[in-house]
């Protein structure tokens, strides 16, 4: 499948409307969403965006808990969540890029398959680079006056989300020495502004909730977003941040960075397979299709409120949700990678950090 087809087949799903289906009454009940991160980073923030949201949609008006379940980058919860059979309707799992690249790159700590898994929401991101004060002053739109500092940044580990911008850095020539094992991104942006770190990313939700204050106060300055897809399978900028250069741009105008090769091949498949869809929302294996009917109809109507784009805009960007069919598209999308994005990325975290997935 092609970048182009690939996106634009989303992108039409994305316009997809559920039709009417018999639903479940969840009257008394309490929904456990669980989310594999801890309660500082974006997945974090995006449910918490969404929990009341959907509440308010799903017949019976239950009540909607954002549970914490971190470990492993992800994957401990995610092996839990494969376990689970209780499909009436009580349980929700919430994935991320963190969690689709373990799988994407057969790590043997993996024992989820997300084709087992009944996706009823599905949605974009982004996410932004930045520097601390003193070396955002040496930024000028390029990564050349950068090359000679060495960056401390706190990582979830190699072969979660964060390979994106560490490859990316790695492209611009930078020196970025990762401290793995931290819970979430948002313990990375704590690391940030302790100074233990001194370069830092964030998915949208988490730099609108968090680190875009950090700006303002003159502690970050942006360095670069990662992009956005539009239909032809091109990366432009972030409609979130469209002020923002994208790491694109800035590889064009950086000495030796390409945008084009097996490098920039392997960056981009790893981006579209982690961004522009990067959380996906999840019922058990076993769901009856009552309950996924029920839970598609009322992501479809949080979707669809009026003045649903303007609160998303502050709290997890302006990108695509999809259910339904969309859905099924999205996570297609964003757990398929080519065996030739799959090798280089294989490849380069051996050489670059010892990590072996074999």
């Amino acid at each position: 499948m092609t970048i182009k087809y690939l996106a634009a087949s989303i992108a039409s799903a994305a316009f997809l409307a559920a039709p009417a289906m018999a639903q479940v009454d969840l009257s008394g009940k309490t929904v456990e969403w669980v989310i594999p991160f801890s309660e500082t980073g974006g997945s974090a923030k995006w449910a918490n965006f969404f929990a009341p949201l959907l509440s308010q949609e799903l017949p019976g008006k239950p009540t909607v808990v954002v549970k914490f379940m971190p470990g492993a980058g992800s994957t401990k919860g995610a092996n839990w969540f494969q376990n689970q059979t209780d499909g009436d309707g009580t349980l929700l799992f919430g994935t991320s890029g963190s969690t689709q690249f373990p799988y994407l790159l057969d790590d043997p700590r993996v024992r989820y398959e997300y084709s087992d898994w009944n996706p009823v929401m599905a949605s974009g991101t982004g996410g932004v680079a930045y520097l601390n004060p003193e070396d955002g002053a040496k930024f000028d739109g390029t990564a050349n006056n950068l090359k000679d500092i060495d960056f401390i940044y706190g990582s979830q580990g190699a072969t979660r989300l964060d390979l994106v911008p560490l490859l990316a850095w790695q492209m611009l020539g930078m020196n970025v020495e990762p401290v793995f094992g931290i819970k979430g991104r948002g313990d990375g942006r704590l690391m940030f502004e302790r100074g233990e770190a001194t370069i830092d990313y964030q998915t949208s939700s988490s730099y609108l909730g968090a680190s875009a204050d950090l700006v303002e106060q003159g502690r970050a300055v942006p360095m670069m977003t990662w992009g956005a897809l539009n239909e032809d399978g091109d990366i432009v900028r972030d409609p979130t941040f469209p002020g923002i250069p994208t790491f694109k741009e800035v590889c064009e105008a950086t000495d030796g960075c390409e945008t084009r090769g097996e490098a920039w091949d392997a960056w981009k498949a790893f981006f579209i397979a982690g961004f522009p869809v990067q959380k996906i929302a999840f019922l058990p294996a076993g769901t009856s299709q009552e309950v996924i009917d029920t839970y598609t109809a009322a992501f479809d109507a949080v979707r669809n409120r009026d003045d649903f784009a303007k609160i998303a805009s502050k709290r997890v960007g302006k990108y695509d949700v999809f259910v339904g069919e969309g859905a099924k598209k999205a996570t297609k999308a964003g757990t398929t990678v080519s065996p030739e994005a799959k090798a280089y990325v294989t490849n380069w975290l051996q050489e670059a950090y010892g990590v072996s997935l074999k």
